[in-house]
């Protein structure tokens, strides 16, 4: 898969305002999504508080492996701005994410009929798309917490098409266009203090 410079510079550029920023008690958090490793895909998210009520998140997922003979190639950027109800890492909050990413699957059946035919075929392509979502996040110590988060919104996926999982013959390309859940998040928190 090939990332393409604007994506690496969006990247760095993301995770070196984490840099730049002095960091306090309770502004900002590390985190990990337990949904999305319970799926094979690893990831790591940053929470950054902005102001009385306002933070930043970004979560990252990157799985460079396949599995036997099912190919889950991918990686995906995910930040998002949040307006909690009272202060932020604690309670209600709702948010707005943008994600961008590529992928590499075949020889699997994905969830919600979104590409029909991976068993005998193998996509690969970009995907980016935006979506609104709600949350909870509970305290269970000074220093960790538990959330959870459910958002919907809309992606445009590229694509192209090969006859099989590993092989190389191209067979088709186009755009595939979803509406529904865009983030699902049960996570593990740590407040850097």
């Amino acid at each position: 898969m090939k990332v393409i410079n604007k994506t690496r510079i969006f990247i760095l550029m993301a995770f070196s305002l984490f840099s730049c920023l002095p960091l306090n008690a309770q502004v900002f958090a590390l985190k990990s999504n337990l949904a999305a490793d319970a799926v094979a895909s690893p990831n790591l998210g940053t929470e950054l508080k902005l102001g009385r009520r306002l933070s930043l998140d970004i979560a990252a997922h990157y799985n460079p492996f396949s599995n036997g003979m099912h190919r889950s190639k991918h990686w995906l950027v995910q930040p998002e701005l949040r307006f909690w109800q009272c202060q932020p890492f604690s309670g209600h909050f709702w948010g707005m994410h943008i994600l961008a990413g590529e992928y590499n699957i075949g020889n699997m059946v994905l969830p919600l009929g979104l590409y029909r035919g991976t068993r005998s075929w193998r996509y690969e392509g970009r995907v980016m798309g935006a979506g609104l979502s709600y949350g909870y996040q509970w305290i269970i110590s000074p220093r960790w917490g538990i959330e959870t988060e459910i958002g919907a919104g809309w992606v445009r996926a590229s694509y192209t098409r090969y006859r099989c999982a590993h092989c190389g013959e191209q067979t088709g390309s186009g755009y595939k266009y979803y509406l529904g859940p865009t983030k699902v998040a049960i996570s593990l928190v740590y407040l850097l203090k």
